[in-house]
C-alpha cells in the first residue's frame, strides 16, 4: 500500500492539475455508478454507461479545476491551519461557493443532460432547496477537518473522496425525475 500512495504523491507533485481532475472524474463516475446499482436499484441490463460517463467527464473536466482554483483562492487569502483560518474558509466555502456553484452543477448537468433551458430551470427550482440543504448539513463538519488538517495540494482528493458519497446523492436526486 506504501508504494502506491508513494507513486500517487509522485504523480500529484509532478501533475497537480491532472491528478486531481482525474481522481475527481473517477470519484465523480464511482458515485453516479453507486447511485445506479444501491440506491436506484438497477440491473446490469439497466445501467445507463452514458450517465455515468456524464459524471465522469464533470468531475474531470468542470469540478476538480474549479475545487482546485477555489481551494487555492481561499489558501491565499486566509492562508492554511487550525482555528480561524479554517472556520473563514468553512464559512467562505459553504456561504458564497456553495450556493452558487451548486446551482451553476445543476445547469452544467442538466446541459449535458440535452434538457431545455425550462426543464433546468424547472429542476434547480424544483431540488435546489433539499440539495443546498443537505450540503450544509454535512459539507460543514466534511470542510473544518479538511481545511484544518489536509495540505492543499490533498484537500480535493479528501472532498471527492467523501463526495464519493454525496455523488452518489446527487446522481440519485438530479435523476430521479428522469
Amino acid at each position: 500500500m506504501g508504494s502506491v500512495c508513494n507513486a500517487y504523491s509522485r504523480l500529484l507533485n509532478k501533475y497537480p492539475i491532472t491528478v486531481q481532475c482525474l481522481q475527481a472524474g473517477v470519484l465523480m463516475g464511482a458515485g453516479d455508478a453507486s447511485s445506479q446499482f444501491l440506491v436506484e436499484g438497477k440491473s446490469l441490463n439497466e445501467y445507463e454507461w452514458r450517465r455515468t460517463a456524464r459524471f465522469f467527464a464533470l468531475g474531470t473536466f468542470f469540478v476538480a479545476p474549479v475545487l482546485t482554483k477555489w481551494y487555492g483562492l481561499l489558501d491565499h487569502k486566509f492562508g492554511s491551519g487550525k482555528g480561524i483560518s479554517a472556520f473563514k474558509k468553512v464559512a467562505s466555502d459553504q456561504l458564497i461557493f456553495a450556493p452558487s456553484f451548486l446551482g451553476v452543477f445543476m445547469s452544467v448537468l442538466g446541459i449535458t443532460q440535452g434538457h431545455s433551458i425550462p426543464h433546468i430551470q424547472q429542476e434547480i427550482k424544483t431540488n435546489y432547496k433539499d440539495i443546498i440543504l443537505v450540503n450544509w448539513s454535512v459539507w460543514p463538519a466534511v470542510q473544518i477537518i479538511n481545511f484544518s488538517f489536509v495540505p492543499l495540494h490533498h484537500q480535493v482528493l479528501v472532498v471527492q473522496t467523501f463526495a464519493l458519497f454525496w455523488n452518489t446523492y446527487l446522481a440519485w436526486k438530479t435523476n430521479r425525475s428522469q
